[in-house]
């Protein structure tokens, strides 16, 4: 039996909720919008119905109508993680992932991907970087209006340019 769907608290805070449950789940899990039958840490199965582009992140909570709560942990996976001792090898890495589209998690010490083959060896040829296969969480950027990313060209174009708007009259004011 499905437990009631599960939903992001309205506010987004969710800080006065107590999880009584957990999902453990991957970074590509944890981006998708609506999915079912997946089983929490306590085996009971579940649905979750997101709006789209939410993207759940590692300790995120998730509740449903008859006010159960539900810890998101954030789940292991095999990662690309990128060192240098010159914080401009990591720049020049970082800037030749993302002409790549390629998910990134950037943090001060190093970049995480997604492993990739052939995107190991781009990096090692840069040269002045360590690339190291790695098992861990991935919490990459989600872009700069908090979605995906998308070229304008697909069916959601005119729901993401008003995400895009609302973000901006947000930050800069009304004009």
């Amino acid at each position: 039996m499905l437990l009631t769907d599960y939903h992001a608290p309205s506010d987004g805070s969710g800080s006065e909720l107590a999880p009584t449950d957990c999902l453990l789940l991957r970074f590509d899990q944890r981006c998708r919008s609506r999915f079912g039958a997946v089983t929490t840490t306590q085996q009971k199965p579940i649905n979750v119905l997101l709006p789209r582009g939410i993207v759940i992140r590692h300790g995120g909570l998730l509740t449903n109508a008859a006010g159960d709560c539900l810890e998101v942990i954030a789940a292991d996976e095999t990662l690309l993680r990128v060192r240098a001792t010159d914080p401009h090898a990591l720049l020049r890495a970082a800037y030749h992932l993302g002409n790549r589209h390629v998910k990134l998690e950037v943090r001060p010490e190093y970049l995480q991907l997604e492993l990739d083959p052939v995107l190991k060896e781009m990096l090692l040829r840069l040269g002045g970087l360590t690339v190291e296969t790695v098992e861990a969480i991935f919490e990459p950027e989600v872009g700069a209006y908090g979605g995906g990313h998308h070229h304008g060209h697909d069916e959601t174009f005119a729901e993401d340019y008003a995400s895009a708007q609302a973000a901006y009259r947000h930050h800069h004011g009304a004009t």
